[in-house]
């Protein structure tokens, strides 16, 4: 089953979903990431990221 649109997953824990997740920080990006991998940091911290769209 897949999460809904607009999960949010911390930087260093696992993808919940693969898709397009946005940071949520200024400013802001998008990346495609694939379930069980690595959350990534961004603009070099700790961020939460949220489910924008399914892969």
């Amino acid at each position: 089953m897949k999460k809904p649109i607009g999960t949010t997953a911390r930087t260093s824990e696992r993808c919940p979903e693969s898709g397009v997740w946005e940071s949520q920080d200024t400013p802001s990006t998008t990346a495609p990431i694939a379930v069980h991998n690595v959350m990534p940091p961004h603009n070099g911290k700790a961020v939460v990221w949220k489910l924008v769209r399914y892969a």
